[in-house]
């Protein structure tokens, strides 16, 4: 089946076989039932962090590689075992309360509106999906029914990031004008497509880890189990992946909405593999923390970011590996390391002391974490509390999906490189007919 077709139909379809559920976004019970679609490597980690919370059921595990459940399914004894989520939530949907999805970014989508449909709060890891029109309608949908949702960006709950919105807020470096980010990671791939075709591993279901992506041959050292992100039918790249976390912040701090215009300088188009290298220029429109029109410029692959005037640091220090530099209409600049690393402000081409005190006087960054397995459980804490009806979550869908609308628009632009695109975003359309056909799968 086409992907559009089963995006439209499968989730009308599964109500064929499901008792109906109340919509209930708050659970009353004292445990939240868990369920969890993707156990790889970050799978695993999302497990484990959203089950460190003492009030946490795992109920249900799932994962196309029979492997996997077997390296697993023993720490969550009491956990029911499938390879296809539909099939979870046929034998399972009425005992679930919240799904985690960490799967392939091509499957985020499927997964999660099957799952929202079905009234079950849903924690998605980023980019929240794969297309722009997918965010959108996980946005309308976890809106519509009132939904307790969170994206899988763990440092957006972590203290420097959050210290970095309040200074940047609070006009350390006044009104900014441009932000510049980056990162040397290299999820992309110049080269041809793999010819020919390699055994399944034993365990794995090839058919259903394609899912609703056009149909592959498996290829060894290729899509499964860890390349795919490299791969436009799979995942989103560099920016997909560390462009999310990178981007957070500022994206936040600026309360920006989706740009103006996106162009990509890169190589030309494959039509296989994300390219290795991306430099990647946005426009967005004035907020009250913005100049008039706010420049935003991503650099990734292999020697990012490339050389620029704003990135120099006093005393000929190095730039961090990865990172973003808000810079202000003024000159000042604020350095922001990702990560686990506290901002540091520039003024006058010299470092200055920031006086934590002043911007954040009532603590709201809270406290910073000795390490990232120490902090990292707090943004799946936030979601099964919010869940739990104790607070609210900080990602939701609401925010998440237009962070991932930006990112994805870069993705789209690299098809195109070297010319610029205008966004629509009141009616999610490039004024550019051609790119309009990337919007969805």
């Amino acid at each position: 089946m086409k992907r559009r077709s089963f995006i439209k139909t499968t989730v009308a379809g599964s109500m064929a076989f499901l008792l109906p559920f109340p919509s209930r976004a708050i659970v009353t019970g004292n445990k939240l039932r868990i369920a969890q679609v993707g156990l790889g490597g970050q799978g695993l980690s999302d497990l484990h962090d959203i089950a460190s919370h003492p009030d946490v059921e795992v109920v249900a595990l799932c994962d196309v590689d029979a492997n996997k459940l077997n390296e697993i399914k023993n720490t969550y004894a009491n956990a029911q075992t499938f390879t296809d989520y539909k099939a979870m939530f046929k034998n399972m949907g009425g005992n679930i309360d919240a799904v985690v999805v960490s799967t392939t970014d091509h499957a985020h989508a499927p997964v999660s509106l099957m799952a929202m449909e079905l009234n079950k709060n849903v924690y998605c890891q980023k980019p929240l999906t794969h297309y722009i029109s997918d965010s959108r309608k996980m946005d309308a949908i976890a809106a519509q029914k009132k939904l307790i949702t969170q994206m899988g960006i763990q440092v957006h709950s972590f203290y420097e990031y959050k210290l970095a919105t309040i200074l940047i807020q609070k006009g350390i470096v006044g009104k900014v004008k441009k932000v510049i980010a980056w990162s040397p990671k290299v999820w992309g791939y110049d080269g041809p497509a793999p010819e020919g075709s390699d055994p399944v591993p034993e365990g794995l279901n090839w058919d259903l880890w394609l899912g609703t992506a056009r149909k592959r041959p498996y290829k060894e050292g290729f899509y499964h189990p860890s390349n795919w992100r490299k791969c436009i039918d799979y995942g989103c790249g560099t920016l997909g992946d560390m462009g999310v976390h990178i981007f957070d912040t500022p994206y936040n701090a600026l309360q920006l909405t989706v740009p103006l215009t996106v162009k990509n300088s890169c190589r030309q188009p494959t039509d296989f593999g994300h390219p290795e290298k991306n430099h990647v220029s946005y426009t967005f429109p004035e907020t009250k923390y913005t100049a008039q029109t706010l420049e935003w410029v991503w650099f990734d692959g292999k020697g990012a970011p490339e050389a620029e005037d704003e990135l120099k640091l006093p005393g000929g220090e190095k730039l961090p590996d990865q990172g973003a530099m808000f810079i202000g209409e003024s000159g000042q600049r604020l350095l922001l390391p990702h990560f686990m690393q506290m901002p540091k402000l520039i003024v006058n081409d010299a470092f200055r002391e920031i006086d934590i005190n002043k911007y954040d006087p009532d603590g709201r960054a809270g406290k910073p974490a000795a390490s990232y397995e120490e902090g990292s459980p707090k943004h799946y804490h936030e979601f099964v509390d919010a869940c739990l009806g104790r607070t609210k979550c900080s990602a939701p869908f609401s925010y998440s999906a237009k962070l991932t609308e930006v990112i994805l628009l870069g993705v789209i632009a690299a098809r195109f490189p070297d010319e610029t695109l205008h966004w629509d975003g009141k009616n999610a359309k490039f004024k550019e007919e051609k790119a309009n056909a990337y919007l969805a799968g």
